[in-house]
Formats: structure tokens, C-alpha cells, sequence
């Protein structure tokens, strides 16, 4: 696990609020998958070829990941502006970094990320 599930619940708690609140982040909208529950979640939001890509800090075991694998859809606000998003994929290293223009910031080898999630933009 490349970060301490302990330190996601500090992040839920305390820093997600702020970061929602202070309108800078993209944020995750999901449902989820046994309350029902909107939640939103800010994170990177890596724009790519017909898509997205998302680093997953805390792994693929993550409650909004799985809630996203679940329903099959989330929504996505960036900048001010909402997008569908479906069919979500769990995505290794290799392939993400291959998705993900080079002159992106990568996430520290350090953290040992080997998980991302890919979605595809909804199309209207």
C-alpha cells in the first residue's frame, strides 16, 4: 500500500473539506455503492487522450474507487465545468504514464504507486 490507510482518513476528515471548499481541486462526484450517499472527493485529475487518469494514493482498495468500479460512472468538476465520466478501469504504471504527457509531474517513486483508474469523457 503505498500510503498508510490512516493517513486517508485524516486526509477525508480535515484536508478534503478545505481543498472543496477552497474551489482549486477537480472533484470526484460518486454514489456510493451501499448508502446511496453522494460523496466528493478532490484529487489530480490527469486530462488524456479521451479521458482521465487518477493517481491512486491509497490504492485500488480506496472506498471512492470502489464505489466508482461499482457504479460504473462518476462525474468530474474542473475549473467550474462538470463531464460525465464511464466505464472505469483500474490501469497499471506503464500504461498510465504512457497516457499521461510527459511534462506532467509523476508521482514520487517513492510512494511506490503502481495503480491508477482511467475513465473515459461521456460524449454527448
Amino acid at each position: 500500500m503505498p500510503m498508510p490507510i490512516w493517513w486517508g482518513h485524516v486526509n477525508k476528515r480535515i484536508f478534503n473539506p478545505r481543498a472543496i471548499a477552497g474551489g482549486k481541486w477537480p472533484v470526484l462526484m460518486h454514489v456510493g455503492r451501499t448508502s446511496g450517499t453522494t460523496y466528493r472527493t478532490p484529487l489530480d485529475a490527469h486530462p488524456v487522450d479521451g479521458g482521465y487518469v487518477f493517481v491512486l494514493v491509497y490504492g485500488s482498495r480506496s472506498d471512492w474507487v470502489q464505489n466508482i468500479l461499482a457504479a460504473g460512472s462518476a462525474r468530474l468538476r474542473v475549473d467550474g465545468k462538470e463531464m460525465d465520466l464511464a466505464a472505469p478501469r483500474l490501469i497499471g504504471r506503464a500504461e498510465a504514464f504512457q497516457a499521461i504527457p510527459a511534462e506532467v509531474a509523476r508521482p514520487p517513486r517513492l510512494l511506490r504507486i503502481t495503480e491508477f483508474l482511467r475513465m473515459d469523457l461521456v460524449t454527448r
